[in-house]
Protein backbone atom coordinates (compact mmCIF):
# COMPACT_ATOMS: atom_id res chain seq x y z
CA UNK A 1 0.00 0.00 0.00
CA UNK A 2 2.96 2.01 0.68
CA UNK A 3 4.72 1.59 -2.74
CA UNK A 4 0.75 2.27 -4.06
CA UNK A 5 0.24 5.65 -2.78
CA UNK A 6 4.14 6.63 -3.57
CA UNK A 7 3.51 5.71 -7.23
CA UNK A 8 0.24 7.11 -7.24
CA UNK A 9 1.36 10.43 -5.43
CA UNK A 10 4.33 10.88 -7.73
CA UNK A 11 2.27 10.08 -11.02
CA UNK A 12 -0.48 12.90 -10.20
CA UNK A 13 1.74 15.42 -9.34
CA UNK A 14 3.24 14.94 -12.59
CA UNK A 15 -0.23 15.15 -14.37
CA UNK A 16 -1.23 18.29 -12.54
CA UNK A 17 1.74 20.18 -13.53
CA UNK A 18 1.79 19.49 -17.17
CA UNK A 19 -2.19 20.08 -17.27
CA UNK A 20 -2.02 23.72 -15.54
CA UNK A 21 0.78 24.73 -17.95
CA UNK A 22 -1.18 23.27 -20.98
CA UNK A 23 -4.57 24.63 -19.59
CA UNK A 24 -2.75 28.31 -19.14
CA UNK A 25 -1.43 28.54 -22.96
CA UNK A 26 -4.22 27.41 -24.62
CA UNK A 27 -6.98 29.47 -22.42
CA UNK A 28 -4.17 32.55 -22.81
CA UNK A 29 -4.53 31.93 -26.70
CA UNK A 30 -8.47 31.55 -26.93
CA UNK A 31 -8.98 34.41 -24.33
CA UNK A 32 -6.57 36.87 -26.79
CA UNK A 33 -9.28 35.71 -29.83
CA UNK A 34 -12.23 36.38 -27.81
CA UNK A 35 -10.37 39.48 -26.64
CA UNK A 36 -9.92 40.45 -30.81
CA UNK A 37 -13.29 39.29 -31.52
CA UNK A 38 -14.95 41.79 -28.74
CA UNK A 39 -12.21 44.90 -29.24
CA UNK A 40 -13.42 44.42 -33.09
CA UNK A 41 -17.37 45.06 -31.87
CA UNK A 42 -18.77 41.60 -32.96
CA UNK A 43 -18.57 39.90 -29.50
CA UNK A 44 -20.48 42.08 -26.19
CA UNK A 45 -17.58 43.08 -23.58
CA UNK A 46 -19.52 41.27 -21.22
CA UNK A 47 -19.51 37.96 -22.94
CA UNK A 48 -16.07 37.50 -23.14
CA UNK A 49 -15.76 35.37 -19.38
CA UNK A 50 -18.98 33.71 -19.99
CA UNK A 51 -17.57 32.51 -23.82
CA UNK A 52 -13.89 31.86 -22.30
CA UNK A 53 -15.43 29.79 -19.82
CA UNK A 54 -17.40 27.84 -22.17
CA UNK A 55 -14.71 26.64 -24.00
CA UNK A 56 -12.97 25.05 -20.96
CA UNK A 57 -15.07 21.52 -20.92
CA UNK A 58 -13.38 21.29 -24.47
CA UNK A 59 -9.90 22.35 -24.00
CA UNK A 60 -9.46 20.48 -21.31
CA UNK A 61 -10.97 16.97 -22.43
CA UNK A 62 -8.23 17.42 -25.16
CA UNK A 63 -5.20 18.23 -22.77
CA UNK A 64 -6.26 15.60 -20.56
CA UNK A 65 -4.68 12.70 -22.13
CA UNK A 66 -1.36 14.28 -23.21
CA UNK A 67 -0.68 15.28 -19.98
CA UNK A 68 -1.62 12.20 -18.66
CA UNK A 69 0.52 10.54 -20.78
CA UNK A 70 3.57 13.04 -20.14
CA UNK A 71 3.07 12.87 -16.62
CA UNK A 72 3.18 9.23 -16.31
CA UNK A 73 6.11 9.80 -18.52
CA UNK A 74 7.90 12.40 -16.56
CA UNK A 75 7.06 10.79 -12.92
CA UNK A 76 8.59 7.38 -13.90
CA UNK A 77 11.82 9.20 -15.67
CA UNK A 78 12.54 10.49 -12.67
CA UNK A 79 12.34 7.35 -10.61
CA UNK A 80 14.53 5.41 -13.00
CA UNK A 81 17.07 8.25 -12.97
CA UNK A 82 16.89 8.43 -9.14
CA UNK A 83 17.42 4.06 -9.45
CA UNK A 84 14.30 4.07 -7.11
CA UNK A 85 12.70 1.58 -9.58
CA UNK A 86 15.75 -0.47 -9.81
CA UNK A 87 15.79 -1.29 -6.12
CA UNK A 88 11.54 -1.58 -6.10
CA UNK A 89 12.28 -4.09 -8.88
CA UNK A 90 14.53 -5.76 -7.09
CA UNK A 91 11.70 -6.02 -3.98
CA UNK A 92 9.67 -7.70 -6.23
CA UNK A 93 7.72 -5.12 -7.95
CA UNK A 94 6.78 -5.83 -10.84
CA UNK A 95 6.82 -3.89 -13.79
CA UNK A 96 2.90 -4.94 -14.40
CA UNK A 97 2.18 -4.18 -10.86
CA UNK A 98 3.52 -0.40 -11.82
CA UNK A 99 0.84 -1.13 -14.93
CA UNK A 100 -1.63 -1.76 -12.40
CA UNK A 101 -1.09 0.92 -9.72
CA UNK A 102 -1.00 3.65 -12.46
CA UNK A 103 -4.28 2.28 -14.53
CA UNK A 104 -6.10 2.95 -11.01
CA UNK A 105 -5.66 6.82 -11.67
CA UNK A 106 -6.33 6.88 -15.40
CA UNK A 107 -9.51 5.20 -14.65
CA UNK A 108 -10.66 7.56 -13.12
CA UNK A 109 -9.33 10.35 -15.40
CA UNK A 110 -11.07 8.28 -18.23
CA UNK A 111 -14.12 8.39 -16.29
CA UNK A 112 -13.42 12.41 -15.77
CA UNK A 113 -12.74 12.64 -19.37
CA UNK A 114 -15.78 10.78 -20.39
CA UNK A 115 -17.90 12.93 -18.81
CA UNK A 116 -16.51 15.76 -20.32
CA UNK A 117 -16.31 14.47 -23.77
CA UNK A 118 -19.80 12.82 -23.86
CA UNK A 119 -21.89 15.27 -21.61
CA UNK A 120 -20.39 18.88 -20.74
CA UNK A 121 -18.87 19.54 -23.86
CA UNK A 122 -21.72 19.44 -26.22
CA UNK A 123 -23.76 21.20 -23.54
CA UNK A 124 -21.16 24.00 -23.36
CA UNK A 125 -20.60 24.17 -27.37
CA UNK A 126 -24.73 24.55 -27.63
CA UNK A 127 -24.41 27.16 -25.19
CA UNK A 128 -21.76 28.89 -26.67
CA UNK A 129 -23.69 28.88 -30.05
CA UNK A 130 -26.74 30.02 -28.13
CA UNK A 131 -24.83 33.14 -26.88
CA UNK A 132 -23.17 34.12 -30.40
CA UNK A 133 -26.58 34.14 -31.80
CA UNK A 134 -28.05 36.47 -29.21
CA UNK A 135 -24.86 38.48 -29.17
CA UNK A 136 -25.25 39.09 -32.94
CA UNK A 137 -28.61 39.76 -32.51
CA UNK A 138 -27.93 42.24 -30.15
CA UNK A 139 -25.28 44.02 -31.88
CA UNK A 140 -26.84 47.22 -31.61
CA UNK A 141 -26.19 50.34 -29.57
CA UNK A 142 -24.12 48.65 -27.23
CA UNK A 143 -21.55 47.44 -29.26
CA UNK A 144 -20.90 50.68 -30.38
CA UNK A 145 -16.72 51.79 -30.60
CA UNK A 146 -15.04 55.02 -31.11
CA UNK A 147 -13.68 56.17 -33.89
CA UNK A 148 -15.54 53.85 -36.04
CA UNK A 149 -18.37 53.91 -38.60
CA UNK A 150 -20.60 50.60 -37.56
CA UNK A 151 -23.96 49.57 -39.20
CA UNK A 152 -26.28 48.34 -36.38
CA UNK A 153 -27.70 45.10 -35.95
CA UNK A 154 -30.85 44.89 -37.72
CA UNK A 155 -28.78 47.39 -40.64
CA UNK A 156 -30.99 49.97 -40.77
CA UNK A 157 -28.33 52.70 -39.93
CA UNK A 158 -25.26 53.78 -39.83
CA UNK A 159 -23.16 55.28 -36.43
CA UNK A 160 -20.09 56.94 -36.08
CA UNK A 161 -19.03 58.45 -32.01
CA UNK A 162 -15.77 60.36 -31.42
CA UNK A 163 -16.00 59.30 -28.02
CA UNK A 164 -18.00 56.76 -25.29
CA UNK A 165 -18.08 57.49 -21.76
CA UNK A 166 -20.23 56.16 -18.38
CA UNK A 167 -19.75 52.35 -19.36
CA UNK A 168 -20.78 52.69 -23.35
CA UNK A 169 -24.24 54.72 -22.19
CA UNK A 170 -22.76 58.20 -22.62
CA UNK A 171 -21.59 58.98 -26.49
CA UNK A 172 -20.16 62.25 -27.74
CA UNK A 173 -20.18 64.09 -31.41
CA UNK A 174 -22.86 61.20 -32.77
CA UNK A 175 -23.09 61.02 -36.38
CA UNK A 176 -26.09 58.92 -37.84
CA UNK A 177 -27.35 57.92 -41.55
CA UNK A 178 -30.55 56.04 -41.82
CA UNK A 179 -32.11 55.35 -45.09
CA UNK A 180 -35.52 54.33 -45.85
CA UNK A 181 -36.75 50.75 -47.08
CA UNK A 182 -38.95 52.05 -50.02
CA UNK A 183 -36.98 51.95 -52.94
CA UNK A 184 -39.80 53.73 -54.92
CA UNK A 185 -38.96 56.93 -52.66
CA UNK A 186 -35.53 56.91 -51.49
CA UNK A 187 -34.43 59.04 -48.33
CA UNK A 188 -31.97 59.57 -46.18
CA UNK A 189 -31.24 60.90 -42.65
CA UNK A 190 -28.34 62.61 -41.46
CA UNK A 191 -28.09 63.30 -37.73
CA UNK A 192 -25.32 64.91 -36.00
CA UNK A 193 -25.46 65.55 -32.54
CA UNK A 194 -22.86 66.61 -29.20
CA UNK A 195 -24.35 64.17 -26.93
CA UNK A 196 -26.12 61.01 -27.25
CA UNK A 197 -27.71 58.56 -24.57
CA UNK A 198 -28.74 54.55 -25.52
CA UNK A 199 -31.55 53.68 -24.02
CA UNK A 200 -32.68 49.52 -23.97
CA UNK A 201 -36.89 49.44 -23.92
CA UNK A 202 -38.20 46.12 -22.50
CA UNK A 203 -39.45 44.84 -25.45
CA UNK A 204 -35.91 44.49 -26.50
CA UNK A 205 -36.20 48.02 -28.86
CA UNK A 206 -32.99 50.30 -28.77
CA UNK A 207 -33.43 54.00 -28.59
CA UNK A 208 -30.62 56.30 -29.25
CA UNK A 209 -31.33 59.89 -27.35
CA UNK A 210 -29.45 63.32 -29.01
CA UNK A 211 -29.25 66.54 -28.07
CA UNK A 212 -27.96 69.79 -29.46
CA UNK A 213 -27.42 68.78 -32.87
CA UNK A 214 -28.66 69.40 -36.46
CA UNK A 215 -30.85 67.24 -38.61
CA UNK A 216 -30.05 66.51 -42.70
CA UNK A 217 -32.88 64.83 -44.28
CA UNK A 218 -33.41 64.10 -48.60
CA UNK A 219 -35.07 62.11 -51.05
CA UNK A 220 -32.05 61.95 -53.33
CA UNK A 221 -33.76 62.99 -56.41
CA UNK A 222 -33.24 66.52 -55.72
CA UNK A 223 -30.10 69.11 -54.73
CA UNK A 224 -31.95 70.54 -52.08
CA UNK A 225 -31.60 69.64 -48.25
CA UNK A 226 -33.89 70.19 -45.57
CA UNK A 227 -31.93 71.41 -42.21
CA UNK A 228 -33.31 71.59 -39.03
CA UNK A 229 -31.56 72.20 -35.43
CA UNK A 230 -32.99 70.42 -32.61
CA UNK A 231 -32.25 70.44 -28.79
CA UNK A 232 -33.60 66.55 -28.55
CA UNK A 233 -34.19 63.95 -31.28
CA UNK A 234 -34.66 60.03 -30.84
CA UNK A 235 -33.58 57.25 -33.14
CA UNK A 236 -35.24 54.47 -32.72
CA UNK A 237 -33.77 51.14 -33.66
CA UNK A 238 -35.50 48.03 -33.37
CA UNK A 239 -33.77 44.71 -32.41
CA UNK A 240 -33.21 41.84 -34.78
CA UNK A 241 -34.95 38.30 -34.21
CA UNK A 242 -32.59 36.01 -33.02
CA UNK A 243 -31.04 33.94 -36.21
CA UNK A 244 -30.41 30.28 -35.33
CA UNK A 245 -26.74 28.96 -36.83
CA UNK A 246 -26.66 25.34 -38.20
CA UNK A 247 -25.08 23.26 -34.95
CA UNK A 248 -22.11 21.37 -35.98
CA UNK A 249 -22.04 17.95 -34.55
CA UNK A 250 -19.74 18.62 -31.68
CA UNK A 251 -22.62 21.02 -30.48
CA UNK A 252 -25.01 17.73 -30.24
CA UNK A 253 -26.10 15.53 -27.66
CA UNK A 254 -24.35 11.69 -27.48
CA UNK A 255 -27.57 10.31 -26.72
CA UNK A 256 -29.03 12.22 -30.66
CA UNK A 257 -25.48 11.50 -32.37
CA UNK A 258 -26.77 7.84 -31.49
CA UNK A 259 -30.31 8.19 -33.11
CA UNK A 260 -28.75 9.58 -36.32
CA UNK A 261 -28.18 7.23 -39.26
CA UNK A 262 -25.01 9.26 -40.84
CA UNK A 263 -21.13 8.53 -41.32
CA UNK A 264 -20.69 11.91 -39.89
CA UNK A 265 -22.17 11.54 -36.53
CA UNK A 266 -20.64 8.03 -35.86
CA UNK A 267 -17.25 9.36 -36.64
CA UNK A 268 -18.08 12.15 -34.06
CA UNK A 269 -19.32 9.64 -30.88
CA UNK A 270 -16.56 7.45 -32.14
CA UNK A 271 -14.19 10.49 -31.33
CA UNK A 272 -15.95 11.68 -28.09
CA UNK A 273 -15.27 7.89 -27.23
CA UNK A 274 -11.83 8.05 -28.21
CA UNK A 275 -10.70 10.39 -25.38
CA UNK A 276 -11.42 8.41 -22.39
CA UNK A 277 -9.87 5.36 -24.83
CA UNK A 278 -6.88 6.65 -25.36
CA UNK A 279 -6.29 7.80 -21.54
CA UNK A 280 -6.14 3.53 -20.78
CA UNK A 281 -4.48 3.24 -23.57
CA UNK A 282 -2.01 5.57 -23.52
CA UNK A 283 -0.95 4.35 -19.66
CA UNK A 284 -0.26 1.12 -21.14
CA UNK A 285 3.00 2.56 -23.63
CA UNK A 286 3.68 5.59 -20.94
CA UNK A 287 5.13 3.29 -17.95
CA UNK A 288 7.11 0.77 -20.29
CA UNK A 289 8.44 3.86 -22.15
CA UNK A 290 8.81 5.55 -19.11
CA UNK A 291 12.54 3.25 -18.45
CA UNK A 292 15.83 5.38 -18.66
CA UNK A 293 19.22 4.47 -17.75
CA UNK A 294 20.38 6.71 -14.65
CA UNK A 295 22.98 8.22 -16.95
CA UNK A 296 20.54 9.84 -19.08
CA UNK A 297 17.98 11.87 -16.78
CA UNK A 298 14.67 12.11 -16.92
CA UNK A 299 13.78 13.94 -19.70
CA UNK A 300 15.63 11.31 -22.14
CA UNK A 301 12.22 9.70 -23.30
CA UNK A 302 9.99 12.56 -23.57
CA UNK A 303 10.61 13.37 -27.35
CA UNK A 304 10.16 9.89 -28.58
CA UNK A 305 6.82 10.01 -26.16
CA UNK A 306 5.79 13.32 -28.00
CA UNK A 307 6.49 12.06 -31.08
CA UNK A 308 4.11 8.46 -30.66
CA UNK A 309 1.32 10.72 -29.03
CA UNK A 310 1.10 12.71 -32.19
CA UNK A 311 1.16 9.70 -34.40
CA UNK A 312 -1.57 8.40 -32.17
CA UNK A 313 -3.89 11.16 -32.53
CA UNK A 314 -3.19 12.18 -36.04
CA UNK A 315 -4.25 8.78 -36.82
CA UNK A 316 -6.91 8.84 -34.93
CA UNK A 317 -8.10 12.24 -36.36
CA UNK A 318 -7.42 11.07 -39.63
CA UNK A 319 -9.51 8.49 -39.68
CA UNK A 320 -12.28 10.08 -38.12
CA UNK A 321 -12.47 12.53 -41.17
CA UNK A 322 -12.19 9.16 -43.70
CA UNK A 323 -15.51 7.72 -41.55
CA UNK A 324 -16.78 11.49 -42.55
CA UNK A 325 -16.39 10.73 -46.09
CA UNK A 326 -17.37 7.18 -46.30
CA UNK A 327 -13.82 5.78 -47.05
CA UNK A 328 -13.83 3.45 -43.69
CA UNK A 329 -16.56 2.03 -42.78
CA UNK A 330 -18.49 3.06 -39.56
CA UNK A 331 -17.92 -1.20 -38.33
CA UNK A 332 -14.34 -0.51 -38.57
CA UNK A 333 -14.15 3.23 -37.57
CA UNK A 334 -11.50 4.42 -34.64
CA UNK A 335 -11.32 1.20 -33.17
CA UNK A 336 -8.33 -0.60 -35.44
CA UNK A 337 -5.97 2.20 -34.20
CA UNK A 338 -7.05 1.57 -30.62
CA UNK A 339 -6.52 -2.30 -31.02
CA UNK A 340 -3.23 -1.51 -32.62
CA UNK A 341 -1.75 1.10 -30.19
CA UNK A 342 -3.12 -1.63 -26.75
CA UNK A 343 -1.48 -4.30 -28.53
CA UNK A 344 2.22 -1.99 -28.93
CA UNK A 345 1.33 -0.84 -24.95
CA UNK A 346 1.57 -4.86 -23.86
CA UNK A 347 4.12 -5.22 -26.41
CA UNK A 348 6.52 -2.76 -24.38
CA UNK A 349 5.32 -4.52 -20.90
CA UNK A 350 6.01 -7.73 -22.02
CA UNK A 351 9.67 -6.70 -22.82
CA UNK A 352 9.89 -4.69 -19.61
CA UNK A 353 8.47 -7.58 -17.22
CA UNK A 354 11.30 -9.48 -18.90
CA UNK A 355 13.97 -6.95 -18.64
CA UNK A 356 13.11 -6.99 -14.59
CA UNK A 357 13.22 -10.64 -14.27
CA UNK A 358 16.74 -10.25 -15.37
CA UNK A 359 17.66 -7.62 -12.89
CA UNK A 360 16.21 -9.52 -10.01
CA UNK A 361 18.31 -12.60 -11.27
CA UNK A 362 21.15 -10.80 -11.52
CA UNK A 363 20.48 -9.25 -7.26
CA UNK A 364 19.78 -13.11 -6.62
CA UNK A 365 23.05 -13.79 -7.88
CA UNK A 366 25.04 -11.44 -6.44
CA UNK A 367 23.61 -12.79 -2.93
CA UNK A 368 24.39 -16.02 -3.36
CA UNK A 369 28.37 -14.97 -4.39
CA UNK A 370 28.35 -12.58 -1.46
Amino acid sequence: MLIFRYLTAEVLKSQLAVFLTLMTIFVSEKFVRILTEATDGSLPAKLIISMLALKLPQLASFILPLSLFLGIILAYSRVYADSEMTVLKACGVSEWYVVRVTLASSAVMALFAAALTLVVAPWASEQEYRLEEKAKAESGLFSLRAGRFQQTGNEKAVVFVHDISQGGKELNKVFVAQFSDDSAVPEARIVYAEKGIVIEEENGEQQLNLSNGQHYETNGNQLDIKLTEFDGYQVEIQEQAIEHKRRKLEAVSSLALLQMDSSEAAAQFQWRLAIPLSILILTFIAVPLSEVNPRQGKFAKLVPAIVIYLAYFILLNGAKHAIEGGKIPTEIGLWWIHISALFIGVLLILRGRASGAMVKAIFKKRERVS
